[in-house]
């Protein structure tokens, strides 16, 4: 445990950001999983989850969640499905 105000302070900073970017990667997931059960189960309103998805896919980029490499691998692979 630390002893100086500051490392004290650095260490509340973190984990409010470790709780902030855990609930973002988890709501990530969980898009991305309705997205491939919709175009999967052949959905009527598949286009509109895999398009949430790509957003959500987007903002965590711009959170600095994922690579923006990462993130175009990802939202091919999506939309690779969607028109299989």
């Amino acid at each position: 445990m630390p002893n100086i105000k500051s490392a004290k302070k650095r260490v509340k900073v973190i984990a409010a950001k470790t709780a902030r970017n855990k609930a973002n990667r988890s709501e990530l997931k969980t898009q991305i999983k309705k997205a491939n059960a919709a175009i999967e189960t052949g959905a009527a309103d598949k286009e509109a989850v895999v398009k949430a998805a790509v957003k959500k896919i987007d903002q965590a980029v711009a959170k600095g969640l994922l690579h923006k490499n990462t993130a175009a691998r990802r939202k091919s692979a999506l939309a690779k499905k969607a028109n299989a």
